[in-house]
């Protein structure tokens, strides 16, 4: 009974003083006659008085009651009126006053080390946003946001507290007013990113030196990490689309790519240190990815973002490349398909897949139009690559299948089953020196994606094709098929150079298929090569030799040797039923012809490629010095030369509108 008594008087002792600080409150907040409440020195008394109360339960409240504590029991207790006076206090708090307010709670969760378990300041800070007037919440997210940079050389756990509750406090205020503080949040977020990978290789918060005395656990590092990426996505889910947009874009600026503005660091810890900066944003970039929703990609992704997210595709390392694989899933897929694709296999009955299918929309035809053929291009060089395990597959099978889904047109279509047969060609020849798992998880993923996209067209005699290859790679090559090679242990075969030609799926044979049912014939039986650029050197691919068999088979075409054309051959039914029968053949020499093309110029002396491409340099430039002279040298007066008065000679000058010029300058 004497320890209830003392326990008693201890909480009412607390009551009347949290209720004369209400008192005080009350009387002095809107009274311009007393003193003004919201200075510095009172609010460092009131704000702290009020935590303490609410942080620290008295015995009573914390045990389960004893029968002298019954009748008391539905009393108020300190902290439920602790809490009721702050939420009062801070409900009458102006425009210039939230900052004197907010300030002694950052200071009493320093002074008492709360920001750790974290709980009880995540709940100061729901207390304070949803007590404040909602146009003065941006305020609040300004003050976390300078005591996160005030604290980068805190502890890793105290710094994801802070993360913690700014992750929190962002998301209420969002639907609010958040100001022009969108921006800043992030900027804040990913400089104290790349602090923390800063201090988790040099082992020191100290970056210039390296000579800071507290010790970092890297754990702890990467724990912050992880709060900082969850707190970009949980806070970019509330913004609309147009600002996700804008977000997506500042982020994808701070990645460090060896083909833009960023500077790259050389070096080993160089290399260690733009590899982790890039895959810590490309993460952000993913959780805000993950919720964007728009109708219009043309307008969403900015050509300069895509260009830069693209780049980072062809990047050797393959961290990245999956990163990237999946961003673009999520700006793809509009309707969640993107989980029914997530397991590569040749289904029967694409129905059971319920797909959620929407009709090309003519932005979607635009952005494609535009952007297709460089979308193409990407897929294709990452199938190439040797590093790529399962998950790179199975997001590659995704991407085709949901630009398949959400972006295509009849000629879209056209263009993928030339991407994947272009695919099977890279398993199938093997330029690259693929390993036996890659070239059969190529062949897999081809076979998947046109068994899928032959039950979207309907075409009977499509569907018959690819479902007859099937069956024979079950019966001959079951190493072939998905089923067999996306496993834990994979089957597979090392005489994948001596397979037959009936478990290929045949350009020729689909072209025919398809032109007869209204599909583009032409386009369909032209093999896709992909045109490589500035950029796809600049990534260290080992294409090199592809580029230039590209444009020595463009020159070849060209060259002075094959001037004199043999001459137009009569085309008669023979003729044509000849063409019709040998395609197949055709096709094999054609590729036969390309290998040998790329063959000669990875594998030739220095001396003879130095050669030929000089030969062809010195024709270009004897060409182009004859277009510069009769394009400067203006033609001759038709009365000869005049004197000038200091008797020398002068040629007419001739206006600019009556000079010609060769077809080939004039636009």
């Amino acid at each position: 009974h004497l320890l209830h008594f003392g326990v008693t008087l201890f909480s009412r002792i607390r009551m009347s003083g949290i209720k004369g600080l209400q008192g005080v409150v009350r009387k002095t907040v809107n009274d311009e006659l007393q003193a003004n409440i919201w200075d510095p020195q009172h609010m460092d008394k009131i704000v702290p008085s009020l935590l303490f109360n609410l942080q620290h339960k008295g015995d009573a409240e914390s045990r389960s009651p004893s029968p002298l504590q019954a009748a008391e029991k539905e009393k108020e207790s300190p902290t439920e009126l602790a809490e009721r006076c702050l939420r009062e206090l801070l409900g009458r708090a102006a425009y210039g006053n939230i900052k004197n307010a907010i300030k002694p709670v950052l200071v009493h969760l320093d002074n008492h080390s709360l920001w750790k378990p974290k709980t009880f300041a995540t709940g100061c800070f729901r207390i304070i946003m949803y007590s404040i007037q909602p146009q003065h919440s941006h305020l609040v997210i300004q003050q976390l946001l300078g005591h996160l940079d005030a604290n980068s050389k805190s502890a890793a756990n105290v710094r994801a507290g802070i993360v913690e509750v700014l992750s929190e406090a962002a998301v209420i205020a969002a639907s609010g007013s958040v100001g022009p503080t969108v921006l800043e949040v992030f900027n804040t977020l990913l400089r104290q990113l790349r602090l923390s990978i800063e201090y988790a290789l040099t082992g020191s918060y100290d970056c210039v030196t390296g000579m800071g005395t507290k010790t970092i656990k890297e754990e702890e590092e990467r724990e912050f990490q992880e709060a900082v990426i969850k707190t970009i996505g949980s806070f970019a889910s509330t913004l609309p689309p147009y600002q996700q947009s804008e977000v997506m874009v500042f982020i994808m600026n701070k990645v460090p790519l060896p083909s833009s503005q960023q500077s790259i660091e050389a070096g080993r810890d160089g290399e260690n240190r733009n590899r982790l900066t890039q895959i810590m944003l490309l993460k952000s970039l993913l959780q805000v990815s993950v919720g964007f929703q728009c109708s219009n990609m043309l307008t969403a992704l900015p050509s300069a973002f895509l260009d830069r997210l693209l780049s980072a595709a062809l990047m050797e390392d393959a961290d990245i490349r999956l990163f990237v694989l999946k961003i673009l899933i999520s700006f793809i897929d509009r309707h969640e398909n993107r989980q029914k694709f997530s397991t590569i296999s040749t289904i029967s009955d694409i129905s059971v897949l319920k797909l959620k299918v929407d009709k090309c929309s003519r932005q979607d035809t635009v952005f494609m139009k535009k952007h297709g053929q460089q979308l193409y291009r990407h897929i294709y060089l990452i199938c190439k690559e040797e590093s790529n395990v399962q998950a790179h597959y199975e997001a590659l099978y995704s991407m085709l299948m949901l630009i398949s889904i959400e972006l295509a047109n009849e000629e879209v279509m056209v263009d993928l089953i030339r991407l994947v047969l272009a695919v099977q060609e890279i398993a199938q020849i093997n330029e690259d020196n693929l390993t036996a798992y890659n070239r059969c998880a190529l062949f897999a993923l081809g076979a998947a994606y046109l068994n899928l996209i032959s039950q979207l067209t309907t075409v009977p005699t499509f569907c018959q094709h690819i479902h007859e290859v099937i069956e024979m790679r079950q019966k001959e090559a079951p190493y072939l098929l998905p089923e067999d090679v996306f496993v834990e242990k994979p089957k597979l075969s090392k005489s994948l150079d001596r397979l037959g030609p009936e478990v290929f799926f045949w350009q020729s044979k689909i072209s025919e298929v398809l032109g007869g049912s209204g599909y583009n014939s032409d386009r369909l039986s032209t093999p896709y090569i992909p045109q490589l650029t500035d950029e796809d050197r600049l990534s260290k691919r080992k294409s090199i030799g592809e580029t230039i068999s590209l444009q020595v088979e463009v020159e070849s075409r060209n060259s002075p040797e094959r001037e004199q054309r043999a001459p137009a051959e009569e085309i008669t039914y023979e003729t044509l039923k000849k063409a019709i029968v040998d395609s197949v053949a055709v096709e094999e020499q054609e590729r036969e012809r390309r290998r040998q093309v790329v063959e000669k110029f990875q594998k030739a002396p220095f001396e003879e490629i130095a050669a030929h491409c000089g030969a062809r340099a010195t024709l270009l430039q004897s060409k182009l010095n004859q277009i510069f002279e009769i394009t400067i040298r203006p033609p001759p007066s038709p009365s000869g030369t005049i004197t000038a008065a200091y008797g020398q000679p002068q040629n007419h000058s001739i206006p600019v509108y009556e000079m010609k010029f060769p077809d080939l300058c004039v636009y």
